[in-house]
């Protein structure tokens, strides 16, 4: 289709939403465009590199975390933290939690102590169910090396559902625990101060509010999300990147998926805004796909052993089934989009590996991907769920 027909196609739907919008006197979000002044390239093979299996038959992961001793720790959302030992999955779970499991909802997101081991601690977010009414909240597990115990709990009572459960934790160069909540598909919580939901929230490793946090006596950092998550610093700038999914279905828009510049008490503008929109005081996406794309865990490659992807930003996607690498440079306080490029998928949707849920750097140096084909959405492949390892060709 000519980019004029896109254009006359974008005004006379914008036209339709304003008119419903005055006839009804529901408020429709203002839609804006994508900000990069670019189209993403597809690789099928990705760019000098080789894919290997790492762990299969995993229960569909959600987030995986390396500690410095040579474990790592992965979360499957029916409820069990697996131990990662000498390269093989032990046999008993590190920890299994009662959890909710409904819909997208049950054990996802993990972090780390940034003084691990000194304070031996793991942080997991999870949903729960207590009197009819589900929530989410973050715990902390002692670490006593093949298994978990429960240490406290972090912060409770995050708005939950059966979908836009945020789910993304990780420490900050701050030394602050940062954390995606979704607004359980009730858009008007990103904009509720009243409400955890729909926003990004910053605790201390103790779950105390940070004196500096933009808002008195609040978590909140940011808001006006829909569903954010993936969360990742800059290592040249500390700036914090989030992913978020778009709209699928209300207000008769879809897609529009994000990859945002944190700002501290940023608006994200959800609901009153979608893509790149220009309207104040909401803050512009760096990059909008206005394709189904949504982005999961992001991660910057700081290491050397693939050395033409440093500094570059990965993400995981869902519904487009690739591995996003995004090339940036900074001009002055701004960020350009150099190039976008979709691994492991071509432009039919033929997939090498299916959804993707998170993608993290090794302290191998190499990256890892996690796979989510059997939580309902996914063509389950052999020996799904995996951890695959991205190597140099």
């Amino acid at each position: 289709m000519k980019d004029s027909n896109k254009i006359m196609i974008q005004t006379i739907f914008i036209s339709i939403l304003i008119l419903l919008s005055s006839q009804t006197g529901y408020c429709f979000p203002t839609v804006g465009g994508e900000p990069q002044d670019l189209k993403d390239i597809f690789l099928p093979d990705g760019d000098g590199v080789k894919v290997e299996s790492w762990i299969d038959n995993l229960d569909i992961p959600w987030s995986l975390i390396f500690l410095p001793d040579g474990r790592a720790l992965v979360s499957e959302r029916p409820g069990s933290i697996r131990l990662i030992k000498d390269g093989k999955p032990q046999e008993a779970p590190y920890v299994k939690l009662d959890v909710h499991p409904s819909g997208e909802g049950g054990l996802m997101g993990l972090a780390l102590h940034p003084e691990f081991p000194k304070k031996p601690f793991i942080y997991a977010m999870h949903t729960y169910k207590k009197e009819g009414d589900i929530y989410n909240k973050v715990i902390r597990l002692k670490d006593n090396g093949d298994k978990g115990t429960f240490d406290k709990v972090i912060i409770d009572r995050i708005p939950g559902a059966r979908v836009h459960n945020g789910g993304r934790i990780a420490f900050g160069p701050d030394g602050m625990l940062y954390i995606t909540a979704g607004e359980t598909f009730k858009s008007d919580l990103a904009q509720d101060f009243n409400s955890l939901g729909g926003k990004i929230l910053r605790v201390t490793s103790e779950g105390d509010i940070p004196r500096d946090n933009p808002f008195r006596n609040s978590p909140i950092y940011s808001y006006g999300h829909r569903n954010p998550q993936g969360l990742a610093w800059n290592p040249d700038t500390a700036e914090l990147f989030e992913s978020e999914h778009g709209p699928s279905g209300e207000y008769l828009l879809r897609a529009n998926d994000e990859i945002n510049i944190i700002q501290k008490g940023g608006n994200y503008g959800w609901p009153e805004t979608v893509g790149a929109s220009g309207k104040k005081p909401y803050v512009d996406p760096l990059i909008v796909w206005k394709k189904t794309t949504p982005p999961s865990g992001i991660t910057f490659y700081k290491g050397t052993k693939l050395a033409h992807l440093k500094g570059d930003l990965f993400a995981a996607t869902l519904g487009s089934e690739a591995l996003i690498r995004i090339r940036l440079s900074r001009e002055g306080k701004k960020h350009k989009v150099l190039k976008i490029e979709r691994w492991f998928s071509d432009a039919d949707k033929k997939s090498r590996y299916g959804r993707i849920r998170d993608v993290v750097e090794g302290p191998d140096g190499f990256l890892y991907f996690l796979t989510s084909n059997r939580d309902s959405r996914g063509s389950v492949r052999e020996g799904d769920d995996h951890i695959y390892r991205i190597l140099p060709r």
